[in-house]
């Protein structure tokens, strides 16, 4: 086998067209389909199904591409970094829809600045990669794992409430200020068969009788429908209090979750997923009061117990 069969495999297995994988190769597609074609033939199995949108990966694809991203990330490892900064390489990061979006990559920009080279895949999703599987480097969960070879601990705990528009609550001829006035409210929330973790089923806890009106299985398109002005909605205190058009109400209905730091433990002590995982415990340490909801708006007094 051809070692440098799998720069060609990585390429279409990262790109999912022969074409595309071309460009990035500064060569032709045939010469990219006859490299496949030798692998294939080397390892004497199908790695590619050919699909209308190009290249997909089979089992066996699957499982050699774990094997070569392995070895890309060492390549990138022996390669001299930038400004004598040792961090270079892709780092993959899972992370809930959004603590990714409303939290990670707004810091983002401090972490890349610092190391030029490095790469980050933010995977900003309903649903995890695994560490385990080594299906992304880094993940931050709603629970610790209880099982596999890994590293975890916990990154910080999070704060949800009660949120409404001010516009919302301007059409309102009462104001919302118990649990029992919810229930002449539309509720947002997450649609009960497409919640992916059972930390995220939290309406029980304010009172199991709620029903909710609008459902999504995106925490981005709850807030953006709380934002319009369609209803009342439990959201993260990071991302309700982001928005200045969004009030917290009913203050005594306060829920806390956990966001855990997970590696797998081969990985761990790798430069770049160790620069990582300090940068992000740093990020949230200085940042844990906007987690926790108890940042004050300039326009508010202190928030209640």
């Amino acid at each position: 086998m051809d070692w440098d069969d799998l720069r060609f495999f990585l390429a279409v297995a990262q790109l999912g067209q022969l074409s595309r994988a071309a460009a990035r190769l500064g060569v032709d597609s045939t010469t990219v389909g006859r490299r496949i074609r030798r692998l294939e033939n080397a390892l004497q199995q199908t790695l590619f199904e050919q699909t209308r949108e190009g290249q997909a990966l089979t089992e066996a694809g699957e499982r050699l591409l774990l094997v070569v991203e392995e070895m890309d990330h060492s390549a990138a490892r022996i390669q001299a970094a930038p400004a004598g900064d040792r961090v270079s390489g892709l780092i993959r990061v899972s992370v809930s829809e959004g603590f990714g979006t409303w939290f990670v990559a707004h810091h983002l920009r401090s972490f890349v600045e610092r190391h030029p080279g490095a790469q980050v895949d933010l995977v900003a999703s309903s649903g995890f990669l695994s560490p385990s599987r080594r299906e992304t480097d880094v993940a931050i969960l709603l629970a610790r794992p209880r099982k596999g070879p890994l590293v975890s601990q916990k990154l910080s705990d999070y704060a949800l409430g009660l949120y409404a528009s001010r516009a919302y609550l301007a059409r309102q001829d009462a104001a919302i200020d118990d649990v029992a006035s919810l229930r002449t409210h539309p509720l947002i929330g997450y649609i009960p068969h497409f919640i992916y973790a059972p930390e995220l089923r939290y309406l029980n806890e304010i009172a199991p009788e709620l029903e909710l009106r609008i459902r999504s299985s995106s925490i981005n398109a709850q807030y953006r429908a709380t934002a319009a002005g369609a209803g009342v909605a439990i959201l993260p205190c990071f991302m309700g209090d982001a928005d200045p058009e969004l009030v917290r109400i009913v203050p005594r209905v306060r829920i806390e979750r956990s966001f855990w730091l997970v590696t797998h433990e081969e990985n761990r002590r790798l430069a770049r997923i160790e620069a990582f995982v300090d940068w992000l415990i740093s990020t949230v340490g200085r940042h844990r009061e906007r987690l926790l909801g108890l940042e004050v708006r300039e326009s508010e007094g202190p928030r209640p117990d």
